[in-house]
């Protein structure tokens, strides 16, 4: 399965369905991860209920804190592919390509891949606080 990029946010909040759900498990099959979430029966979309098995969604989810607030994630390896991919973050690096800068990223962060980003956590400190220097060096560039 792949994403779409058809599928913008706003249309996307337009047409959702929105319920309140728990995860109670994630399993792994040779196809991909399997999450299985629970809902109370008053929460069920009736649309939800239509469907059939192995019916397709675009799933956007928000985790909610106990004072119902949203939790914002901080997704490092796809931000670090954002930045390398941005001209002045080239420039901060004094790189010159994309993937030069990826490799000098990774050599400041002491990692190999910008996907060690998700567990290594002295390689998360060290990208925060290259984040930092950068936002801080780009607002004086202008």
């Amino acid at each position: 399965m792949q994403s779409s990029s058809i599928l913008s946010p706003s249309w996307l909040r337009k047409m959702a369905l929105q319920f309140e759900a728990r995860k109670v498990a994630l399993k792994q099959d040779r196809t991909g991860f399997i999450l299985t979430l629970s809902m109370h029966p008053d929460e069920v979309p009736e649309e939800i209920l239509r469907d059939f098995v192995g019916t397709r969604y675009a799933c956007a989810l928000v985790r909610i804190q106990d004072d119902e607030s949203a939790t914002p994630y901080n997704n490092r390896v796809q931000k670090a592919g954002i930045l390398c991919r941005l001209p002045n973050f080239q420039d901060f690096l004094e790189s010159n390509s994309e993937d030069d800068a990826a490799a000098k990223l990774c050599k400041q962060c002491g990692i190999a891949s910008r996907t060690e980003l998700h567990g290594n956590e002295q390689a998360k400190i060290i990208f925060d606080d290259l984040v930092k220097e950068f936002e801080t060096w780009s607002a004086n560039d202008f």
